[in-house]
């Protein structure tokens, strides 16, 4: 499975005109659900899919989970500096489940994990991007605006009865600062790019912060999207505070 170009995926991430991510979340009333981040890179299978997969590896459909994976691999895995060790712990509660086609040009990944209490997951995002610590090798070519090592932002979430929370806070403006400034050579690139929150509740919306933000039929769905590249400048644009109706 991991025998994908990584180094190279990652690349050209940089370069794709669209990259589309989906953070999704079912939450339950007891403040239990499942939260998922989900990639669809199929315009950039149509790029360089010969570049990422070689000539002679086939289709993959395949869902991994990444606590059996440390498990059968913790050999290896001792041998990585603490760093990267770390990295890869915070990928244990999830699985990920990766299709890439090259005849189809079809390319998707989608991490996700169940939790007992929302409160308690981490920023889905930057654990998403934990997954380049599986291949050492392809760090050297990942675009900085894509690298976590050094974050410069988290995201937390909350629910409480009615209320649920989606907070983002910068933890280094310096940080933030090279970040955004690495993304200059990107930028016409990744004009196409969008990130969309997708949250299902157990109850109808009654109010949402965002006032961009779609609902399903039943008002149980809120659907909001931002620029890819307006978020990574300014993680706080996807705060927000839902209302539940009682």
């Amino acid at each position: 499975m991991f025998k994908i170009k990584m180094g190279s995926l990652l690349l050209l991430l940089a370069m794709v005109v669209s990259c589309n991510f989906t953070e999704e979340i079912f939450l339950e009333e007891n403040g239990s659900g499942k939260i998922s981040i989900n990639f669809d890179g199929s315009e950039l299978m149509q790029m360089g899919g010969d570049e990422m997969m070689g000539s002679t590896e086939k289709a993959i459909d395949s869902t991994l989970s990444f606590k059996q994976f440390l498990e059968d691999k913790k050999d290896s895995i001792a041998a990585l500096s603490p760093e990267q060790q770390a990295k890869l712990k915070k990928l244990e509660p999830f699985n990920l489940h990766m299709v890439m086609n090259p005849e189809t040009k079809e390319m998707k990944f989608d991490m996700y994990s169940s939790f007992k209490n929302i409160n308690e997951i981490g920023d889905a995002f930057n654990t998403f991007q934990n997954m380049d610590a599986l291949s050492p090798a392809g760090r050297a070519n990942q675009p900085q605006f894509l690298s976590n090592d050094n974050k410069s932002s988290e995201v937390s979430y909350s629910f409480d009865k009615s209320t649920f929370t989606r907070k983002a806070k910068i933890l280094n403006t310096t940080l933030h600062q090279q970040a955004i400034d690495s993304l200059a050579g990107a930028e016409m690139f990744l004009t196409g790019s969008t990130y969309t929150l997708k949250y299902h509740f157990p109850k109808r919306v009654k109010s949402a912060s965002a006032e961009d933000a779609t609902f399903s039929a039943d008002g149980k769905t809120l659907i909001y999207q931002v620029g890819f590249l307006e978020l990574m400048k300014n993680p706080e644009i996807l705060n927000l505070e839902v209302e539940l109706e009682e």
